[in-house]
């Protein structure tokens, strides 16, 4: 049995702790959920292992006892929000670490607006400022229930408890506001230079078609005076020629 006094380890770790797509993979995972080291990813992910190891030998088992334990297992992924109703065996095996980290009082305290970053949650978690139901949780790895999960608060006692405490107020809020505006001003300036282009486009494009209009006219009338004059020109020539033709041969 061994000693009551010494802790077993709640987590596996890794066959080979030198691999560069996990180390990356845990690297952005502890600064997107606010871990404090990379222990608590493996207790996390030694937990979902737990969980498909299971489903894996109840998918190949067929029997009474495979059965009632299927519906425990299922029960508990529900409770815990893993799973949704309805779901099947196949559907644990598709789990992913994330979905166990979600599931943390630290992230869902983010979640619900309680704190302004993923650190904040922690720190609030750890300083005992947060209860879930009547209880204080003080360790940010608890893994809250659905049922738990719309009685996340503040401890009444505690002045975090206010709306308008210091520490609850987004000043991201109120500069993205801030940059919201801004970009909605130059928004419309930029409509209003749009709209007169647009308008000098269209003025350019009327006086084009006036142009053309004129130069057509213009071409017409040339080609009018054009064939009068072919045509007054062409009895002249007849004149000349009726002339010639006319005048006797003078004698040698």
């Amino acid at each position: 049995m061994g000693d009551p006094k010494k802790l077993r380890k709640k987590y596996s770790p890794p066959r080979h702790p030198w691999v560069a797509a996990n180390i990356e993979l845990e690297k952005g995972l502890v600064r997107e959920y606010g871990l404090r080291n990379k222990k608590e990813i493996q207790k996390m992910s030694s937990i979902l292992k737990k969980y498909k190891d299971l489903a894996k030998k109840l998918i190949a088992i067929k029997t009474i006892q495979s059965e009632k334990e299927k519906a425990q297992i299922m029960d508990k992924l529900q409770r815990i929000g893993l799973i949704q109703a309805g779901a099947e065996l196949d559907n644990v095996l598709d789990l992913d670490i994330k979905d166990v980290l979600e599931r943390r009082l630290q992230s869902l305290v983010f979640r619900q607006g309680l704190a302004r970053s993923v650190k904040q949650a922690r720190q609030f978690i750890t300083h005992r400022q947060i209860m879930v139901g009547e209880k204080k949780i003080t360790f940010p790895s608890f893994i809250v229930s659905k049922e738990e999960e719309s009685q996340i608060k503040f401890d009444p006692q505690s002045s975090l408890s206010k709306d308008d405490h210091p520490e609850r107020i987004d000043v991201n809020q109120d500069i993205k506001a801030e940059v919201e505006a801004i970009k909605k001003g130059k928004k419309v300036v930029k409509s209003k230079k749009e709209k007169t282009e647009e308008n000098k486009n269209s003025e350019l494009e009327s006086i084009t078609d006036e142009d053309k209009e004129v130069e057509k006219a213009i071409q017409e009338e040339t080609q009018k005076t054009e064939e009068n004059e072919k045509e007054t020109t062409v009895p002249e020539t007849k004149k000349e020629t009726n002339k010639t033709e006319n005048t006797p041969e003078v004698k040698k």
